[in-house]
């Protein structure tokens, strides 16, 4: 099976949103300038997606080499490729299937399986990245999560309390700024507030009484 591969990310930026809608996969940046590459995975492609093209984050994220060099070369510098489409159980497997086939420079880390510094897995996150390290030379490692490992992360999941507010989708939202004739996607409410320096419950209340006139004189909201 082909999976879409687009040339040029800026002329694509529309056809690369609309194609990875509630989708889930794999994806790869490569920087046409010097064949350096990036290796990523989402349970949500689009939302991730509209994080990568939102400047604002690439700004807040100059830590990551991929995101200082969509900063320094442009998107038209980048092509990005959907490796494959898969369940998000799969996600971290597959992953790493991909990241031995093709060592991408950009990634801070050697193994997608391996705990980021700072960076916290739920438990059954954890299940897949111990048993995906322990099938590594099994005949069938990178197809499926096993039966066992399926259970596991249920029965991990049985009983756990659940955070508030957890399990809630995120509001993907484009702002209009009309004094500055831009328009910017985020993937919440709460990224846009933080980018725009106001309240989220700000941007809330701009929906729910359905506001016609723009936020300050300035912004309009949308959800996507």
């Amino acid at each position: 099976m082909k999976f879409p591969k687009y040339h040029n990310a800026d002329i694509c930026k529309d056809q690369i949103l609309s194609d990875n809608t509630n989708k889930s996969g794999i994806y790869m940046w490569k920087n046409l300038e010097n064949n350096k590459k990036y290796i990523g995975s989402s349970e949500n492609l689009r939302a991730r997606f509209l994080q990568y093209f939102n400047t604002n984050y690439l700004l807040r994220n100059t830590s990551m080499y991929i995101c200082r060099a969509l900063l320094k070369y442009g998107f038209p510098k980048f092509s990005l490729e959907i490796l494959e489409y898969c369940e998000p159980s799969d996600l971290l497997i597959r992953e790493k299937h991909y990241w031995d086939i093709f060592t991408p420079e950009y990634n801070i880390a050697q193994d997608p399986t391996a705990p980021f510094s700072g960076r916290k897995h739920s438990e059954g996150t954890k299940i897949i990245m111990s048993d995906a390290k322990q099938g590594e030379n099994h005949p069938n490692y990178g197809k499926n999560l096993s039966n066992e490992t399926k259970t596991k992360i249920s029965d991990t999941k049985k009983g756990q309390k659940r955070p508030e507010g957890s399990g809630r989708v995120s509001q993907q939202i484009e702002v209009t700024d009309i004094k500055n004739n831009t328009i910017n996607s985020y993937a919440s409410m709460s990224e846009a507030a933080r980018a725009l320096n106001i309240s989220q419950a700000s941007i809330s209340i701009y929906f729910k009484n359905n506001k016609q006139n723009p936020y300050k004189g300035q912004y309009t909201f949308k959800k996507l």
